[in-house]
């Protein structure tokens, strides 16, 4: 109860702010916390989190309202009608700039939750496992820079022209120093006052969070004592600042999505989805394991996608869920959803009875709230070092990502991010570490001869560890990695055993007299070539623990080897191979030869290399036993 009462009041100046993210009017941000805290309470299987507006979806979606505003011919923020002759002003000529703003809001949405849906039906949760942590936070982060570069012209209240498409962050940096002399004093007072008042009370909730009950609203406070002196003050007819302007009470008709606009943000609406989905995943997954009960991501998805599918048609924008009202639920004595029902009652008061009471709420306090609720990702710059130190990996996608989100374009950056982590993963594969292994003391442990001290190896026998799966992208690099530990390369080995014969051939042909000598010094020639690196080594252990999977190019990269090496005397075993890997291996033709040693595999090295010896003390000379 009290979790909920908490988190609505919270709720109420944030919804307002976050609706200015996105485009749209104030009464659409709390229309879109209100309808998914209730429908989420219904559907989800998290206890805690919170779902509602998000930064980073609002900033999505406000920027595919621009891009489709503009295409309608909606100029300027000021200009209320669409210019016909441009673009898909036909279909807008009906709708006002507030209105046409809100159908491509309520269309984004749909689509975005039925993507969602479409995800839950085919069981393809599993996709919010390939968005990493260091993606995902890279991405806020650079997000989160967009933002703040989008609000400042509020906080200056400054007039400035939208800017898309790549580098619209640099873009709108030029324009608002080119225009600061435009600067609206009163705003940029206002500003300063409220950012001294809310980031040492956000500072101080973030220490004290411990010994403090609940948080103190003080983003509440500041909009009611803002609205309030905006009021009295007159600031917007003598200052002429920005401000929130009529919030209509009670709910509108509902509304259907634009069928036409369909086309051109289906692939918005995807990223949209794939990103609200990740977050909700991530965010659930981490309360429930810190409180000890499961989540079920596909469950998750549906809740997910039908807190956007059904408020498109009541005028709502995207939601997932946000880790800073999730945070305050946990902190407050949250145990159930319960509390996400009383969220929506204190909002359903605000929207029949308080909303137009924030009528002269000057937009740049809406900026400021939004400023100082990204404090959290902006301090991942500070964890960057650290990261480093961890993980270059990590810290390279956090920063490729990070910088593509801010500096390019936000949807290109999650692209880049990802695509980008699916190149660190193909080059751990390429790089992937390989030793020769040696035993420790009389124990069936084989560790690196390189990593480890006091290791010994059996003679006659070396041990070959490669730690990757073998397949088509790296069979070629596993290779030269055992060819360079073993110091034997048959390839070479036979090549040079053919130019010798050739020469032995020529030298024969020309010195028929001599034919004798030079044959017997061509054979003692050719022996010092074949012998193998190591005096006596006959048997070569590959340790298969490693390789979790084979391809084709794998079976047969193991097939020539096993070829070559018998050719020059050295036995090839398997060892520790998992299920899949003997399933390739069976498939592929590798065990065919069932009744040889070729075809055995091993399930310990120490077995391996007991068969090995015993075969050569068999035939009695551990130098030729093959």
């Amino acid at each position: 109860m009290m979790s909920g009462l908490i988190v609505g009041i919270l709720l109420v100046p944030q919804s307002i702010a976050y609706s200015l993210l996105a485009g749209q009017d104030p009464i659409y941000g709390l229309y879109t916390s209100f309808f998914s805290c209730i429908i989420y309470a219904l559907l989800g299987t998290s206890r805690h989190i919170s779902v509602g507006i998000f930064g980073v979806l609002c900033l999505l979606v406000g920027q595919v309202v621009d891009k489709e505003l503009m295409a309608a011919g909606y100029l300027t923020e000021g200009n209320q009608t669409a210019v016909p002759g441009m673009g898909n002003a036909t279909a807008a000529l009906d709708c006002d700039r507030s209105c046409y703003a809100i159908l491509v809001g309520t269309t984004v949405t749909f689509m975005a939750g039925v993507y969602q849906v479409l995800m839950g039906v085919f069981q393809v949760g599993f996709v919010s496992v390939y968005l990493s942590d260091s993606l995902l936070s890279g991405f806020a982060t650079g997000a989160s820079l967009t933002i703040l570069t989008s609000q400042v012209k509020y906080l200056l209240g400054i007039r400035l022209p939208r800017t898309q498409g790549l580098g619209s962050l640099v873009k709108t940096w030029f324009y608002l120093f080119q225009n600061i002399k435009d600067t609206n004093v009163c705003d940029l007072v206002t500003s300063l006052l409220c950012l001294l008042v809310l980031v040492p009370t956000k500072e101080l909730n973030d220490r004290f969070k411990a010994k403090l009950k609940a948080p103190i609203p003080m983003e509440l406070f500041v909009v009611i004592v803002a609205t309030l002196a905006s009021h009295y003050g007159r600031f917007h007819e003598v200052y002429g600042s920005d401000i929130s302007g009529t919030i209509p009470t009670g709910f509108q008709p509902p509304m259907l999505p634009a069928w036409s606009l369909i086309p051109n943000i289906a692939l918005d609406a995807l990223s949209i989805a794939i990103i609200g989905f990740a977050i909700t995943v991530s965010l659930s997954e981490m309360f429930a394991k810190k409180h000890g009960y499961v989540v079920d991501a596909n469950q998750e998805m549906y809740a997910i996608g039908f807190c956007n599918i059904l408020p498109s048609f009541f005028r709502c924008f995207t939601t997932s869920a946000a880790l800073t009202k999730t945070l305050v639920k946990e902190s407050t004595g949250c145990q159930t959803q319960l509390s996400g029902v009383v969220t929506a009652l204190v909002l359903l008061l605000v929207l029949l009875v308080i909303a137009p009471l924030f009528f002269s709420l000057q937009k740049c306090v809406l900026a400021v709230i939004i400023v100082v609720n990204l404090r959290g990702a902006l301090r991942k710059f500070l964890d960057v070092p650290r990261m480093w130190r961890v993980n270059h990996v990590d810290a390279a996608i956090w920063l490729v990502t990070m910088g593509t989100s801010a500096l390019l374009n936000t949807e290109l950056g999650l692209l880049v991010g990802v695509l980008f982590s699916a190149l660190c993963v193909l080059a751990r594969t390429q790089g992937a570490p390989a030793a020769e292994l040696g035993r420790a003391g009389e124990l069936e442990l084989y560790e690196d001869l390189g990593a480890y001290k006091g290791l010994r190896t059996q003679p006659g026998v070396s041990v070959f560890r490669f730690g990757a799966p073998i397949y088509y992208a790296n069979q070629a690099l596993f290779k030269r990695a055992l060819y360079r530990h073993l110091g034997l390369d048959p390839v070479k080995e036979k090549s040079r055993r053919r130019k010798q014969e050739r020469r032995r051939r020529k030298e024969g042909e020309e010195e028929e007299g001599g034919a004798a000598g030079d044959q017997n010094k061509a054979e003692e020639s050719s022996a010092r070539i074949f012998i193998p690196p190591r005096p006596g080594c006959h048997t070569l252990v590959l340790d298969c623990a490693p390789v979790l999977f084979l391809d084709t190019a794998g079976v047969n990269a193991l097939k020539e080897l096993r070829k070559d090496y018998s050719e020059l005397g050295l036995r090839v075993l398997l060892a520790r191979c998992n299920a899949s890997v003997l399933d390739s291996l069976r498939r592929g033709g590798y065990l065919e030869e069932a009744g040889s040693s070729a075809g055995k595999v091993f399930f310990t090295i120490s077995d391996a290399v007991g068969y090995a010896l015993a075969l050569c003390s068999q035939n009695g000379n551990g130098e030729t036993c093959c």
